[in-house]
């Protein structure tokens, strides 16, 4: 007798963790989004997900997406793109492998109260791709907040969707295709230096030190040019999964730092870049809608990379009235200056 095969439908959220299409995990966006997109869009997946499949609206407080911000602008702005989002997503038609263009998130309609709810529909074509979806990622919760950047988050949900798979520890990626599924912007980190430096090498450095897998990405050449990589994983043994865990907490306390604007001294688990000295004596954070703006306006480059060039040539000068805006015009300068 032949066995059932299980659906990613009947797999269970709890209170650790999310569950996650496959099909959702290594889809091409047509339309670039940003970490935060990402973030609320596995969110409101999570809130439908006991009637995913079904032609229904779902609710959701406007509070829960909005997290530690104030305000409920940014919440509608990612409403907006995971809207206008289309993506690809791999799928089989009449046994064979084909492309479904399919939008992310129907209609909405949200209240205007700070404190209100909001109402969303998944798209018909959208709900029969989770509802015959087999593959699945789990998403601890913890690292998904942690992870500071799209590239990050969007490398530790392939992992996380591929860690289980019993005789499989490595993928190939077409180039074009890796750069589709981690959604580099048209035009954007179009040399393989360019997009090792800024999305891949930063993204493999979180995923290792927050997750529990360690993961590779080699690239392989066709005649002198890159045109595949390969994605390599393994579970970490336990005195490694206790790095992570330290990790991260001291990820949650710096988020707790930007977020309270407070001057405190955090010691952190790998070598970083030499402080300058004024920030070591004032401790100045960015405050978090800073990162926000910082990606929106240069979408592509790695904005804590970015921060550490500005803050190693900030060393020994004078201390910024308002470090934001210092900050944000030098990634300006920065990103005429190395165009992606």
């Amino acid at each position: 007798m032949a066995e059932k095969s299980y659906r990613t439908v009947e797999a269970r959220p709890n209170a650790e963790s999310l569950i996650k299409p496959g099909e959702l995990v290594d889809l091409i966006e047509v339309t670039p989004l940003t970490l935060n997109d990402r973030r609320i869009y596995n969110q409101l997946l999570e809130n439908a997900w006991e009637a995913i499949e079904k032609p229904v609206t779902h609710v959701i407080s406007k509070a829960v997406l909005r997290g530690s911000h104030n305000s409920n602008d940014r919440v509608g702005e990612s409403l907006e793109r995971l809207m206008q989002a289309i993506v690809k997503v791999g799928v089989v038609w009449d046994g064979k492998p084909a492309i479904e263009r399919v939008q992310l998130l129907g209609g909405n309609l949200e209240a205007l109260r700070s404190d209100g709810l909001l109402e969303y529909e998944i798209p018909a074509r959208l709900r029969k791709i989770i509802g015959n979806s087999q593959v699945f990622a789990r998403l601890q919760r913890e690292v998904m907040f942690a992870l500071s950047s799209k590239y990050a988050l969007t490398l530790y949900e392939m992992v996380q969707k591929r860690g289980n798979l019993r005789w499989k520890a490595s993928e190939k990626f077409a180039l074009d295709q890796l750069r589709g599924i981690l959604g580099v912007p048209k035009g954007k980190l179009t040399s393989w230096s360019n997009l090792k430096l800024r999305a891949i090498d930063p993204a493999v450095a979180e995923v290792n030190a927050l997750s529990d897998y360690i993961v590779e990405i080699e690239p392989i050449k066709t005649g002198r040019a890159v045109t595949h990589v390969e994605l390599r994983w393994w579970r970490k043994d336990g005195d490694a999964s206790g790095a992570a865990d330290r990790a991260l907490q001291f990820s949650k306390v710096g988020r707790r730092v930007r977020a309270e604007a407070r001057t405190e001294e955090v010691t952190p688990t790998a070598p970083a870049r030499p402080r300058p000295a004024w920030l070591d004596a004032r401790g100045p954070a960015l405050r978090t809608e800073t990162y926000e703006t910082a990606r929106l306006r240069h979408p592509g480059f790695d904005i804590y990379f970015v921060e550490g060039e500005w803050r190693a040539w900030a060393a020994g000068k004078p201390a910024a009235d308002d470090p934001d805006r210092a900050f944000l015009a030098f990634l300006r300068r920065y990103a005429e200056a190395n165009p992606a």
